[in-house]
């Protein structure tokens, strides 16, 4: 059930991306994701498709570990893809068959949204798969310190947040064996309705939630016979610092930003339309 979820796995490899700097990385991160909201073309598409799949060419990653993440909103795609497939009536009608109609802008519509879920998904992904927790919580301490100037507990927020990342994948892998067990024992978690499956995930869900307690219990204690404090004179084995990949791979991000906001708000109002350009009457 839980087998394909890749958010908060880790991939090691010895790449450039990732030994980015991981305050670098959550910014242009957020840059990239922000950036898939203005794409209004086919041409940004193919754009954030390419710039995607060179980080992932570079960052050494198998496309299989960044598809898994895909997966998981894969019903969400569907449905999302049908609704608007169907609603849509503006555009010349392709077909139409008793209430069904299909036009030529609810195709377009529905092929953009796919192509944004899944280039979102897929590029918020890389973050996890290419920083460890450690770093991912180091990167948001540094981050978040303006806001230590407001007495908001920085470095408790990381912390937790570091913990969080690093318990996905062990609650998933928990999740599957208390299944497994489940199963062995004649339990029938996937047949009957809506509300014979939620009452058969009762006997999975009491064991997660024991589990999860004496996990955070055996953390707490162990944290606590190390002596480990949150206060503001602790010191760092790795400190992070600003190298030229991490400049390059801002520049390249940003330029990949600057050319969709062109893309959106100024080729078409100077009458450039990419899209003709590259498919011609296809549209």
């Amino acid at each position: 059930m839980f087998r394909d979820v890749a958010f908060g796995q880790y991939y090691p490899a010895n790449s450039v991306v990732h030994r980015l700097d991981p305050r670098v990385k959550l910014i242009l991160t957020l840059l990239y994701v922000i950036g898939i909201f203005f794409v209004k073309s086919y041409f940004g598409f193919m754009l954030t498709a390419a710039l995607l799949i060179l980080i992932i060419l570079v960052a050494r990653l198998p496309m299989a570990s960044v598809l898994k993440s895909v997966r998981g909103i894969l019903l969400i795609v569907l449905f999302t893809a049908v609704i608007n497939l169907f609603m849509i009536k503006e555009g010349d009608v392709l077909v139409q068959w008793k209430i069904f109609t299909i036009t030529k802008n609810g195709v377009h519509t529905t092929i953009k949204i796919v192509l944004r879920l899944v280039l979102l998904i897929s590029g918020a992904s890389l973050l996890p798969l290419t920083t460890t927790p450690v770093e991912l919580a180091d990167g948001l301490e540094s981050l978040m310190k303006p806001l230590a100037l407001l007495k908001v507990p920085v470095r408790d927020i990381a912390m937790i947040m570091s913990i969080a990342l690093r318990f996905i994948p062990t609650l998933f892998e928990e999740t599957n064996k208390i299944i497994s067990a489940q199963k062995a024992r004649g339990a029938s978690l996937d047949t009957g309705n809506i509300f014979a499956r939620i009452k058969a995930l009762l006997p999975v869900l009491i064991p997660l939630f024991v589990n999860s307690f004496r996990r955070a219990d055996e953390l707490a204690f162990a944290m606590d016979a190390r002596c480990y404090n949150a206060s503001d004179k602790r010191t760092k084995l790795k400190k992070a610092r600003i190298r030229f990949a991490d400049i390059l791979a801002a520049v390249i991000v940003c330029a990949f930003f600057t050319v969709i906001l062109l893309d959106r708000y100024y080729f078409g109002s100077v009458g450039i339309n990419i899209d003709a350009m590259i498919f011609g009457g296809l549209l």
